[in-house]
């Protein structure tokens, strides 16, 4: 990360949790051995349904103050770009409505996300044919990856605001990555590098246990 992009960050990583987690995905915990099709259930396997927002995070929340905030864009693409908030704020927006999945088995229906579709970004970025995989980072170091076919998807948002107000710190603001289609794991916060690559590169979690991929109707909690 460019030392102008440094952000403070406060608390630290839980690493019980962390072990807590990787536990999980040893024992397969949370798994019902269940699959489903998303036309005919809403909910997917093991899922519950909640009305609040959980917050989860390793632990760390960074101050993103907007005269910090980068959005960048590399690796293989033929205009990387370097975005400031106000740049990307001025990028064609849209509304979204969708349901969320957490792979600690809690699910919510019907969040409003406001943001810049991930088609238009890629758009601008004009990815390399060779490019099949994306690589994620956050300012927390948090990072994930996606299959080009899972990122690019037309109902995927780089989110900042929910249901009509900001995006707050807590939820990733001021920009997250809304990927509705798998599990929430897989839609980072506080999202800051977009790195399309020729090869997979496992995030945080993949390396950690769990699946690479994510389908919550196929219940890929862990692989």
């Amino acid at each position: 990360m460019a030392e102008d992009d440094d952000v403070p960050l406060s608390g630290g990583i839980r690493d019980k949790l962390v072990e807590t987690k990787q536990g999980w995905a040893r024992d397969g915990r949370l798994l019902t051995g269940t699959t489903a099709d998303p036309a005919a259930a809403r909910l997917p396997p093991g899922q519950r349904l909640v009305t609040d927002f959980p917050v989860l995070d390793l632990g760390l929340q960074p101050d993103v103050t907007a005269d910090k905030f980068r959005l960048r864009v590399e690796g293989l693409v033929a205009a990387p770009l370097r975005l400031t908030l106000d740049e990307f704020l001025a990028l064609p927006q849209a509304t979204r409505t969708n349901d969320i999945h957490c792979v600690t088995q809690w699910s919510r229906y019907d969040n409003r996300w406001d943001g810049v579709p991930v088609p238009a970004l890629l758009a601008l970025a004009r990815p390399k044919d060779e490019a099949r995989f994306v690589n994620l980072t956050s300012y927390d170091g948090y990072t994930t990856n996606l299959a080009m076919a899972d990122f690019a998807r037309p109902e995927n948002l780089f989110a900042h605001a929910w249901d009509g107000a900001p995006l707050e710190r807590r939820h990733g603001g001021p920009v997250r990555l809304v990927v509705p289609h798998l599990y929430f794991w897989k839609s980072p916060k506080w999202l800051t590098r977009i790195e399309l690559l020729r090869e997979d590169r496992p995030g945080f979690w993949e390396v950690r246990g769990y699946h690479n991929r994510g389908d919550p109707w196929m219940e890929e909690r862990y692989g």
